[in-house]
């Protein structure tokens, strides 16, 4: 199946389909939920693009959103990139300076922005608000969707931010029209389903999901943030049969064991989940919150899209935790020293959906972007005997205790095997001897009394001891980054604070 109409990423549109099927279920009003059909989303996109260009914007010009995820945030995005301009989704959640960069490192000529949000905006920046000032800015009417070339670029992404300033991410039309795509092919009933959408559509993850939920005819619902009752209460009320998130959530989601007891999730059959690392006992929880659920963990970066692994060729089904089979048109190897086919390694990707390289620092591109075109991703993955992948930590990650190799994700993986621990996040702590030694912040399963000694005992056991936590504190719930990932940052920033005290011990959340 082809989607390339117009060879544009914002021209998503299935135009031989139904019309009048709906496209998206906007939920920012709970109580009254806005319908669009897939043939109002079209003409809602032709009208930002009818409207954008009378503005004095010149082809390749960003336009930035800021906002809360909703209907006319994706309308917005398309729009911009049927005008031939590049759309630049911001992260709400940063701090005001850091949002500040990025506009002004994007160049952007004007802004899609929420009311919550307009204040954030540097004065003389052009903005146009969701709400009556959005609709009074429509131009109903046809369009000449932009042909954009093959190399031309569709939208800006910023990472996190996590090491430094976040980073421009430029990705084009076609790359990403390829991934969408790719997931049509491997999920060819995906039009019947109704996807759920709560993570940020800032971020790689959201907007992925969102842009093929639309382009395989099917129905999304929309919540402007995530909550994990809200989230469960979508379940029941849209009867979502597609379920998308990063691990966190879905862990968040496991912990409201009463408000899942008495809430009707019977409907899902499809639970996706990417962007961070997952654990067996998730694996676990899924299978007893929605069962019956197939279970799709997927990896992808923002600099290579979503789409390098699927199903095995031979039928072989896909063990837990794996992120699956590299797919037929992508090249990847693992590097490990000179090995470059090793079977543990550093995990470079070379697909139509990479980056030509990051906005204004071409520094860091090379650093990034081997000479032969492969982007170097910071994460150890390991292939198993039939060809299956597994992420193992990231390379920036990795610290050394008494001269041994400590993974984060490892420990905290084995942490997690305990079925009193529901979540544990692994950070180091500077030490004089051993150079530094693991901690870990966990989560308690519901009703749960498990101590630090018992912890620290379970690693030992079933693991070699080096890498056991030397303190644990015990916390009501691991803090979130904006994009609902662990945050490992804050968490080492707690340790060192912590650990001067030399307690373990049951802390707030």
């Amino acid at each position: 199946m082809t989607i390339r109409q117009t060879g544009n990423l914002g021209d998503l549109i299935d135009r031989n389909a139904d019309p009048n099927a709906t496209a998206i279920i906007d939920a920012s009003d709970w109580e009254s939920p806005l319908t669009f059909t897939h043939g109002e989303i079209d003409k809602r996109a032709n009208a930002v693009a009818r409207a954008l260009l009378p503005q004095g914007q010149a082809p390749g010009d960003r336009i930035a959103i800021l906002a809360a995820n909703s209907a006319d945030y994706l309308v917005a995005y398309f729009g911009t990139m049927r005008a031939g301009l590049i759309s630049v989704p911001i992260n709400w959640k940063l701090p005001m300076e850091t949002i500040a960069y990025i506009l002004g490192d994007a160049d952007v000529k004007l802004a899609f922005v929420d009311e919550a949000r307009r204040p954030v905006c540097p004065a003389g920046l052009p903005t146009v608000v969701f709400g009556q000032g959005f609709e009074d800015f429509l131009d109903f009417g046809d369009i000449d969707i932009v042909r954009p070339a093959s190399d031309e670029i569709a939208m800006l992404l910023y990472t996190s931010g996590s090491t430094g300033p976040p980073k421009g991410v430029p990705l084009t039309h076609r790359g990403h029209l390829w991934a969408i795509e790719t997931r049509m092919r491997i999920y060819d009933d995906a039009g019947r389903h109704r996807f759920l959408v709560a993570a940020p559509l800032c971020h790689a993850n959201a907007l992925g999901v969102s842009k093929f939920a639309l382009a395989a005819h099917a129905s999304q619902v929309i919540l402007p943030q995530f909550t994990a009752e809200r989230y469960i209460e979508a379940i029941e009320r849209f009867r979502c049969t597609w379920i998308t998130s990063v691990p966190t959530m879905i862990a968040l989601v496991a912990q409201e064991s009463e408000f899942l007891a008495r809430t009707d999730v019977s409907s899902v059959e499809v639970v996706r989940m990417g962007s961070a690392p997952a654990t067996q006992g998730l694996f676990d929880s899924i299978r007893r919150i929605f069962p019956g659920a197939r279970i799709i963990y997927v990896y992808g970066t923002t600099e290579v899209g979503p789409c390098n692994f699927g199903p095995h060729p031979d039928g072989l089904a896909t063990p837990d935790l794996s992120i699956g089979y590299p797919l037929a048109d992508v090249k990847l190897r693992l590097i490990d020293g000179d090995d470059q086919d090793a079977e543990q390694g550093e995990f470079e990707v070379l697909c139509p959906a990479n980056m030509p390289g990051y906005l204004n620092l071409s520094d860091k591109t090379a650093e990034a972007v081997t000479a032969d075109g492969y982007y170097r991703t910071g994460d150890i993955m390991r292939r198993d005997d039939n060809g299956f992948y597994f992420f193992v930590s990231r390379v920036d990650e990795m610290f050394v205790c008494n001269g041994q190799n400590v993974y984060p994700a490892v420990v905290e993986h084995l942490i997690e095997t305990h079925p009193g621990i529901q979540q544990a996040c692994v950070v180091p702590v500077a030490d004089e001897i051993r150079g530094h030694r693991p901690v870990a912040f966990a989560v308690r399963a519901s009703g749960a009394k498990i101590d630090v000694d018992a912890v620290k005992s379970h690693v030992i056991a079933n693991g070699p001891a080096y890498q056991h936590p030397r303190e644990v504190w015990f916390v009501a719930a691991l803090p979130l980054t904006s994009i609902n990932k662990i945050d490992r940052k804050a968490l080492t920033e707690r340790a060192e604070a912590l650990a001067s005290t030399g307690e373990s011990a049951t802390i707030q959340a």
